[in-house]
This record gives C-alpha cells, structure tokens and sequence, in this order.
C-alpha cells in the first residue's frame, strides 16, 4: 500500500495533464474500486483543462458536469476545450472528454475575477474535531472484509478522509436520516494555486455525497454490493478562498430519491466556519436484482 505522501504525489501527476494542442488535454486514467474510471478523476481532470484555458487571475466560481458514459481506466482520456466566452468578468469554458472516440463526460465551468460584493452565509453546522475521529485505516476494517477495507484505503490513500458517524457499510439494515458528515484534507502540502485546491476539492467531493441517500434505506453501497450505481451529474459553487490541504467539512443530505436515482447535496465548510463550496448531485441507485 502506498505511503500517504507517495499516494498524493501520484494524484498530483494524474491531474498534470499534458497540452497536445491548444485547447486539447490528455490525462490518464487509473484503476478505482469499481470497472469504471472514478468520476471525480475526470471532473477535476476536465476542470485542469479548462482553468489552463483561463487567464491566471480568474478564478473558477462554478462548475456543471454530467457523466455520459463509464470512462476505461486501461485508456488515456482526451479533453478538448472550447473557449464559450472572454468577458470582462467571467469566462466560460466547455469541456469534453472522449475516449475510444466516445464522450464520455461534459463539463461546462465559469471563472470570474475577484471583485468585491455582498456577502453573507448561514452558521456552519455541529461537527466533532476531525483529530478526534478514526483515520480511514483505523475505521474502515471496523465494518468490512479486510480485503474491501485494504482496497478502499489505497483508493483514497491521498486524501485524509474521517467519517464523523458511522458509514452506510456500518449500518447495514438500519436505515437512519439522510445525513452524513466527513471531515477531509489531502495527505501532504499542496502549492498556493487556486486551481490545484478547486480541483482537488473537486476529485474528493465525489466520494461520499450519495452516502446520504444509502443512509435513508439502511443500504451499505457499492462497498458492500448491495446497491449498483454511478454518478450522474454533478455541481459545484465556490463562494469563498479554502486550502484541500487544510481540514474541510464535507455536510451532505439527501432530500429525495426515486425512480432508481437518488439526489445529494452538501455543503463544505472551512474549520474556522467559512462556506467554501456547495454542491448537488444525482446518481443512479438501484437494488441489484
């Protein structure tokens, strides 16, 4: 299993991608716990694409995604840009990814330059100290076979995620409320670029936000194979500056599923009680038959 420090190193490579044209990017892929590329690999791939697009002092604000297609983790995958709009500003970027000569993920994404504004925010709501939860090394054994345990900590070996009640696989045929909570920082240092943290803040954000949907039903997840699933699309705001090297809090709901979908959505907060991101997404969520 890969050090914590060797684990982001590779996360930060992924995200590296390589300019073959102008406004086309190649990235590659690796393995996640299911046959599929992870989906947040290629949403913050795809936002690395668009932000090299971008001047340097417009700053991402927005992004809308939807997952078209399972993307093949044996296969590179290309990101083209198209450049929607330069206005004074906001400048709007459309991506796509293909592989195989297929899309398999669009994203459209909006930045803007700092201006001064209204502001205001709700409270941030009660969490425990994320110091006082068990790593994912230490939790994670507690609720599901060794080998699955093993393989979800590789996967998520560089970021530092800390569940603050249990998680659907531990509470499997108990269904509760709809509500999850996480703390999370990635395993290591990160440069002072704004883009790096929103992308990396975007990677992670697509790895518990339908828990809470599992949660309402009692159901344990993909980790356990009681329910089959993948995301759908996804959206994120980002109201305020935060570090994905310094703690975040992940407060995610599910206020409805049906007809084999299910909807998250969350809020992400900085430890001093900044809002920093908002996000929604729907995902298929289906009882295996």
């Amino acid at each position: 299993m890969p050090e914590p420090h060797d684990a982001l190193d590779a996360l930060l490579d992924l995200l590296d991608l390589e300019r073959i044209e102008r406004d086309i990017f190649r990235g590659q892929s690796r393995s996640a716990l299911v046959p599929r590329v992870f989906g947040g690999q290629v949403a913050a791939q795809a936002l690395v694409a668009a932000g090299r697009t971008v001047p340097e002092d417009r700053l991402a604000h927005s992004l809308h995604a939807y997952f078209l297609r399972p993307g093949d983790p044996g296969a590179p995958i290309v990101y083209t840009v198209d450049r929607i709009r330069d206005g004074r500003s906001f400048t709007t970027r459309r991506v796509v990814a293909v592989q195989h000569g297929q899309p398999i993920f669009h994203l459209s994404a909006s930045f803007q330059a700092y201006e001064e504004g209204l502001d205001h925010q709700g409270p941030m709501p009660a969490a425990p100290d994320p110091e006082s939860l068990p790593t994912a090394a230490e939790m994670l054994p507690r609720h599901l076979p060794r080998e699955v345990a093993d393989r979800l900590v590789e996967a998520r070996a560089a970021v530092d995620l800390r569940y603050a009640d249990t998680p659907p696989w531990g509470s499997v045929g108990e269904p509760r409320a709809p509500r999850s909570q996480v703390w999370f920082r990635t395993n290591g240092k990160l440069a002072d670029d704004h883009l790096l943290h929103v992308c990396l803040a975007t990677y992670v954000s697509d790895m518990t936000l339908l828990d809470s949907v599992l949660l309402a039903h009692g159901r344990g997840g993909w980790a356990v194979g009681d329910v089959v699933g993948a995301s759908l699309d996804h959206a994120m705001w980002f109201h305020r500056p935060f570090r994905a090297d310094e703690w975040l809090l992940y407060d995610q709901e599910s206020p409805s599923a049906s007809g084999g979908r299910g909807l998250g959505q969350a809020r992400i907060w900085t430890r001093d009680g900044k809002l920093a991101i908002s996000v929604i997404q729907e995902g298929v969520v289906r009882i295996p038959r």
